[in-house]
This record gives structure tokens, C-alpha cells and sequence, in this order.
């Protein structure tokens, strides 16, 4: 009786945990980190934050593409009630959003097995993507990788395996995603006039070499006529 009252209350344990650790990782997404273009994705059905949703998807999106290669390769960044995880591996950024009292060893320990496996299986076509969320069907292993860090026992193993990277998560710097994007939008701005400024560099040299070939045709020409001139008055004249 004993064996058993225990077994039901390890099982409701885990369906309750299950439960909080579906409703805390409300969404997850995979985007190339050279032109933020999204590779895949799963979002949790949930009616309360259905509609807000968008909004947070619409926030991953625009952070992807502020990211570069030289971006911190593992971050949180705070976005109202919740908190975006993200980590960059092989020029690919993996990002989750989960409710603030989810735990930060548990997500980027999540993170990490999504990059292992997605790497595993899409590595060498990565680079060739041309359409949004072209691995589209990874969906399926997300979901299952959430079910097995929401399992009290799975999850606990996990975290007693973490890898040396991930035994200090308090050292990963936090950010606010205004921050973040009003900071992204500056830096596009100023790539922007960059490139401006290169394209009229380039301009101005075309000009120039272009005045420089005219004003030596000139010359070429104005001296020849003087020569001409001077050839005609000796011969016919003098």
C-alpha cells in the first residue's frame, strides 16, 4: 500500500510539474545568427498569452537581428513578465522564453540539447536555408525535449549533468530587450550611414578619376593642336 500511495504521488508530482514547465516555456525559436532568419520554431497553445504571444515573437524576431557573431554568446534579457534566454552556437542562436521563476540552469541546459541535436541534424544545411523556418518539423524533438526536462526526475538528472560552460548561469549577463533593440536599431542606423557614406566615397572617386581622364584628354588635345600649329607655321610659312 505503502509502494503505491508513493508511486501516485511521484506521478502527480511529475504531471504537475509537466504542467508548470508547459506553461513556463512558452515559446521557442531557432534563428541563424548572419541574417536572423528564423529556422524553426514552437510556440505553447496556451489561450491566457495566445494573443501577447505574437508580441514576444515579434520581439525574438527583431533581437535576432541584432545579433552578430560578436554578441554574447549566452544572455537572458527581461521582456515584461517574462525572460528571454538565448545562446549562440556555430553562428546559430537558439532562444526560449520562459516565466522568470523558471530556472536559468534548466533552460540553457534546455537550450544546449536543442543546439546538440539540431546541429546534428541540420548542420550542413543551415548555411543553403533561403525560406523562414525551413526545419520547421524539429518542432517535434522541442516538444519532446521540453517533456524531459519538465520530468522531476529527467529534469533533476540533467541538471546534475550540466556541462562546465553552464555551472556558473548567475555570471550570464541580463539585459532589457528595449535596451537591446533600441541599441540594435542605433547600430543599423549607423551601418546604414556607413554603407552610405562608403557608397559616396566610391562616387567621389569614380568622379574624380573620371574629371582626372577628361582634364588629360584636354591637355593631350590642347597640346597637340600646339604642336600642329607649330609643325604648319615652320614647314609652310618659315
Amino acid at each position: 500500500l505503502d509502494s503505491l500511495l508513493q508511486e501516485n504521488i511521484v506521478y502527480l508530482e511529475e504531471k504537475v510539474w509537466s504542467g508548470r514547465v508547459g506553461r513556463m516555456v512558452l515559446m521557442t525559436m531557432i534563428a541563424r545568427v548572419a541574417d536572423g532568419l528564423p529556422l524553426a520554431a514552437s510556440v505553447q497553445e496556451d489561450e491566457q498569452t495566445g494573443k501577447s504571444i505574437l508580441d514576444y515573437q515579434n520581439q525574438a524576431k527583431r533581437l535576432f537581428k541584432t545579433l552578430t557573431d560578436a554578441s554574447p554568446s549566452r544572455c537572458s534579457i527581461e521582456s515584461g513578465p517574462y525572460l528571454f534566454h538565448y545562446m549562440i552556437e556555430q553562428s546559430t542562436c537558439f532562444l526560449t522564453l520562459c516565466d522568470r521563476t523558471f530556472s536559468k540552469k534548466t533552460a540553457f541546459s534546455f537550450l544546449e540539447d536543442l543546439a546538440n541535436e539540431f546541429h546534428s541534424q541540420y548542420g550542413h544545411k543551415i548555411n543553403t536555408a533561403t525560406r523562414p523556418y525551413s526545419f520547421i518539423e524539429f518542432d517535434t524533438y522541442i516538444q519532446k525535449a521540453k517533456k524531459t526536462y519538465g520530468d522531476v526526475r529527467g529534469g533533476r538528472r540533467q541538471l546534475a549533468n550540466l556541462n562546465t560552460e553552464l555551472q556558473d548561469v548567475q555570471r550570464i549577463m541580463v539585459q532589457n530587450i528595449d535596451d537591446v533593440l533600441q541599441r540594435g536599431a542605433i547600430l543599423s542606423e549607423l551601418e546604414n550611414k556607413s554603407a552610405n557614406l562608403t557608397e559616396m566615397s566610391r562616387k567621389y572617386k569614380k568622379d574624380a578619376e573620371t574629371l582626372n581622364a577628361t582634364s588629360l584628354a584636354v591637355i593631350a588635345g590642347a597640346c597637340g593642336g600646339v604642336t600642329l600649329l607649330v609643325l604648319i607655321i615652320y614647314f609652310f610659312v618659315l
